[in-house]
C-alpha cells in the first residue's frame, strides 16, 4: 500500500483500528526518492469483541453498558441505522481499542450523531402544473417529520400509482446546513381514457341483436386534477341511458371537491328520467372522501297504455363515503375501491296527488389480490335497495345486467327495488400485455311490484390484450336463473377497446 505523505499513512492506521484490525504492524519503512514506502502487516481482524458504551448510547439502544458481540462489524451496522432511523442521517459510529482481556479484544463504541434531520419542505422538479392543495396535503402529512426510511418509502408510495402523476425517479434529497428538501421530478400520466364495448347476444323475444356503450373520460386536462365523464348505453330493449359527470377535487385551494352528476334514461317510447345530482365533499386522504349531495328526479311516461309506471318527481339528501387504491399492475385499473351510499328522498306522485318517503342505499367493493407470480384473484360485491312508504313504479326500480353489472344478462334488463350480487374471478397475466379470466357470479334479485325474488348465477372467460390503440377485451358469458335449464342460446359476446391517451 503507498501512501503519499505521512498524513495519509496515519488515516490508514486509524481505518484498520476502525475495521478491527488492532494488531497492525509496520515491517518496513523505506525512502525512494519523493516517496516514502509503508509496508504494514495487517494482523488478524478481530470480529469478536467486548463492548462499553456510554450511558447516553446504552440508554438509546435500550442495552447494558458492557455487551459481547461475535460479529463487531454487524452490531456498528445496526446501531448505524437505528439512529438514521432517528433522523441522525450523518451519525458516525466509531470503535476504540481498549486493549485485551483473556485475549479477546475490548472495545469502546462511541457516536458521533450530528445534527438530526427533519423534512422540511417539497421541491417539485419535471412537470410542476399540480394543485396548491396537493402540495399542502403532501406538506401537511411529511413536513415535520424525522427523515428516515419509512417516510421516504411513505412519500414514495404515496405517489407511485397516482392516478395523474408518475414519479421520474425516486424522491431525492438535498441536505444543506439547516434544511432537508425533498426533491419530486414528476411526469404528467396519460390519464384521458375512451372505453367503447358492442356486445351480441338474444334480446328477450329471442332474436339476435346488438348492445353498445361508450364512456369518454377527459382527466386532468386543465390541471387541477378535475375529471369529465361522458357516458351512452344502448341495451337490447331500446332503452338509452346518457351520463355526465364532472368532477373537481380541489375548490379554491382546499380540500373540498365538487361533483356534479346528470343522468337521462330513455325506454323506447315508454317512459323517461331525468337524474340531476350536486354533491360537495371532503378529502379525508388522498385515498378516502366523505360527501353530502342532493338529489333530484323525474320521471314521465310517455305511452298512456303503460300501466305500470307514474309520472313521478323525486327530490331528497343523501351522503357518501368513498375508498379508492389504484393498482401496481397497470392492466387493472383499480387494487381496491368501495363505495358506500345513502339517500332520504321524498316522492311525489302527480295521477296519485300523493307524496311517499323512501330511503335508498348503494354498496360497492372491488378488490384485486395479488397470488403470486403471475397469478391474481379478483373480488367485487355491490347491493342497492329502495324501500318506500308506498307501491314502487316499475321506472324507478334499479336496472342492472349486463357487462359492467350482472354479467351473462341483457344490459339492464333486470327490474328490481332490491338487488345483491356478488363474483370472483381469476385472471392469468401471460405477460405484462395481456391475461386470460375466468369468472362466476352468484346474485339475489327482488320485484316488489311483481312480487319475484329470483336467484341468479352467471358464470363466463375472457382475453385481454394491450395493442398500440389500447387494452383490446374480449368477453363471453351466460347467466340463467337457478332451478332452470341452462340455454346456450342466451350466451353473451362483448368486445370493446380502452384507451389512454
Amino acid at each position: 500500500m503507498v501512501k503519499k505523505d505521512s498524513l495519509s499513512a496515519v488515516k490508514f492506521l486509524d481505518s484498520l483500528a476502525e475495521n478491527n484490525y488492532y494488531l497492525t504492524k509496520i515491517l518496513n519503512v523505506e525512502k525512494v526518492e519523493k516517496t516514502t514506502k509503508i509496508v504494514f502487516d495487517k494482523g488478524k481482524n478481530f470480529n469478536e469483541a467486548k463492548v462499553n458504551f456510554s450511558s447516553e448510547t446504552a440508554l438509546f439502544l435500550k442495552s447494558k453498558p458492557e455487551i459481547f458481540t461475535k460479529n463487531l462489524d454487524s452490531l456498528k451496522q445496526v446501531i448505524n441505522q437505528k439512529y438514521t432511523d432517528e433522523g441522525f442521517a450523518f451519525n458516525r459510529v466509531k470503535t476504540q481499542f481498549l486493549g485485551f482481556e483473556n485475549d479477546v479484544p475490548k472495545v469502546e463504541i462511541s457516536i458521533f450523531k450530528g445534527d438530526k434531520r427533519v423534512i422540511n419542505g417539497f421541491v417539485l422538479q419535471g412537470f410542476t402544473k399540480v394543485p396548491k392543495r396537493f402540495v399542502k396535503n403532501l406538506e401537511k402529512e411529511f413536513v415535520g417529520k424525522t427523515y428516515d426510511d419509512v417516510n421516504l418509502l411513505k412519500i414514495n408510495s404515496r405517489l407511485e400509482n397516482h392516478p395523474f402523476l408518475m414519479l421520474e425517479k425516486t424522491p431525492q434529497t438535498l441536505f444543506t446546513k439547516d434544511s432537508t428538501q425533498i426533491y419530486l421530478t414528476f411526469q404528467k400520466k396519460k390519464a384521458n381514457n375512451f372505453d367503447g364495448i358492442i356486445g351480441f347476444g338474444n334480446n328477450d323475444k329471442k332474436k339476435f341483436s346488438f348492445t353498445g356503450s361508450i364512456n369518454l373520460n377527459l382527466k386532468n386536462v386543465f390541471n387541477s386534477f378535475e375529471t369529465i365523464s361522458l357516458y351512452w348505453q344502448r341495451n337490447q330493449q331500446s332503452g338509452q341511458n346518457f351520463d355526465l359527470q364532472t368532477d373537481i377535487p380541489y375548490l379554491f385551494g382546499s380540500n373540498i371537491g365538487t361533483n356534479l352528476n346528470m343522468n337521462i334514461y330513455r325506454q323506447d317510447s315508454t317512459f323517461a328520467n331525468v337524474k340531476f345530482r350536486p354533491a360537495l365533499y371532503f378529502h379525508l386522504s388522498s385515498k378516502q372522501k366523505i360527501g353530502a349531495r342532493g338529489n333530484f328526479e323525474i320521471s314521465s311516461v310517455l305511452d298512456d297504455t303503460y300501466t305500470s309506471g307514474q309520472d313521478f318527481s323525486k327530490k331528497g339528501i343523501g351522503v357518501f363515503y368513498e375508498f379508492t387504491e389504484t393498482s401496481e399492475e397497470p392492466l387493472f385499473v383499480y387494487k381496491t375501491k368501495i363505495i358506500g351510499e345513502a339517500d332520504l328522498l321524498s316522492s311525489f306522485y302527480q295521477n296519485l296527488d300523493k307524496t311517499f318517503q323512501q330511503i335508498r342505499y348503494f354498496l360497492f367493493a372491488e378488490r384485486n389480490f395479488h397470488l403470486k407470480g403471475n397469478h391474481y384473484f379478483n373480488v367485487k360485491a355491490e347491493s342497492a335497495m329502495l324501500d318506500s312508504d308506498g307501491e314502487i313504479t316499475t321506472n324507478e326500480l334499479f336496472r342492472i345486467g349486463g357487462y359492467n353489472s350482472l354479467r351473462g344478462f341483457n344490459e339492464q334488463s333486470l327490474f328490481t327495488d332490491f338487488y345483491a350480487f356478488g363474483g370472483v374471478e381469476y385472471r392469468y397475466l401471460v405477460s405484462n400485455q395481456a391475461f386470460f379470466d375466468v369468472f362466476g357470479q352468484l346474485a339475489n334479485v327482488r320485484n316488489s311490484s311483481l312480487k319475484t325474488t329470483s336467484k341468479l348465477y352467471s358464470f363466463g372467460l375472457g382475453f385481454n390484450f394491450l395493442l398500440p390503440i389500447g387494452l383490446m377485451t374480449f368477453q363471453i358469458s351466460n347467466g340463467q336463473e337457478f332451478n332452470n335449464p341452462f340455454k346456450f342460446q342466451d350466451t353473451k359476446i362483448h368486445w370493446g377497446i380502452i384507451s389512454k391517451f
